[in-house]
């Protein structure tokens, strides 16, 4: 057995085309979807995803407002900006590129964005929302896993649903998600302090990697024909690469392509479904 590889370029340009149809319709009426992206700082990575999500606001036709700030830039400057964006009507949504320096409290940051612009979905406001079932925005990394799993054709209802890793932006939310009613997993999260993650792993139907480690799930660790889903982005040392450094996931992709029935790549995978469904957000924001 050969596993489909969930196409997540295609599953996102498909999300991205649909957000600048209505995006040209809003603007129709008088409203221009607005996106601010602040990035403090020159994390060669955060860099790279700013660079991704000013490109997305180009294609799908949005209003880019990105601020780029030194990494000197102080917690209250950081903190008045976000007042003067949140105070702004023609910005829809607000997103400060994580990590952030050292000197600079991330949830002071993320509380300071007002949850009806916080497209990232951190905002305590819309976790809760999430979890009890309320309109609010989705996580986008989460929803994305979600999206692909729903055009790949999955069958998830009544299915069991591994979740490897814990994180804030990622293990908690997708596991909410997918113990919801509209896609209706059984749902066990494993972690640093799981004792027998292979015998649970063996076990799913589904399984979503994000523990942020190459490696974390091999070909003894799944049962045939199941799903998985991989989260990661590690780099790693490559001399054969321009760069000097190569993207794997969190698993063990060419072992494990040869016993599910569907997996998706690294890069290619879950990666672009993240900026798309950011896209949707501030469509949905602009929208309201």
């Amino acid at each position: 057995m050969s596993a489909v590889i969930i196409d997540g370029k295609q599953v996102a340009a498909d999300v991205r085309a649909d957000v600048a149809k209505k995006v040209a319709e809003l603007k129709t009426k008088g409203i221009e979807p607005c996106l601010a992206v602040i990035l403090v700082g020159e994390n060669p990575a955060s860099v790279s995803y700013v660079t991704g999500k000013q490109k997305a606001l180009a294609e799908v036709g949005m209003k880019d407002r990105s601020v780029h700030l030194p990494e000197s830039t102080s917690e209250a400057e950081l903190l008045k900006l976000i007042d003067e964006l949140n105070a702004d009507p023609t910005v829809h949504g607000i997103l400060v590129q994580l990590p952030l320096p050292k000197h600079i409290n991330e949830d002071k940051v993320i509380m300071a964005i007002r949850p009806e612009k916080d497209v990232d979905g951190f905002h305590p406001v819309n976790v809760g929302n999430m979890l009890i079932g309320r309109p609010g925005f989705l996580p986008c990394t989460p929803h994305g896993v979600i999206v692909l799993l729903r055009k790949a054709g999955i069958e998830t209802s009544g299915k069991h649903a591994v979740v490897i890793g814990r994180s804030n932006i990622v293990g908690k939310p997708v596991a909410a998600l997918l113990a919801r009613k509209d896609v209706n997993c059984t749902v066990t999260m494993c972690h640093t302090g799981t004792k027998n993650m292979a015998e649970i792993t063996r076990q799913a139907d589904i399984i979503v990697v994000a523990s942020g480690r190459p490696h974390t799930l091999t070909a003894d660790m799944v049962k045939d024909g199941a799903v998985v889903i991989d989260v990661g982005v590690n780099r790693i040392p490559d001399a054969s690469k321009k760069s000097g450094f190569r993207l794997v996931g969190d698993c063990d992709f060419d072992d494990l392509k040869e016993k599910t029935s569907f997996i998706t790549p690294v890069p290619g995978g879950v990666g672009p479904m993240t900026i798309a469904m950011l896209m949707q957000n501030t469509l949905e924001s602009a929208s309201k």
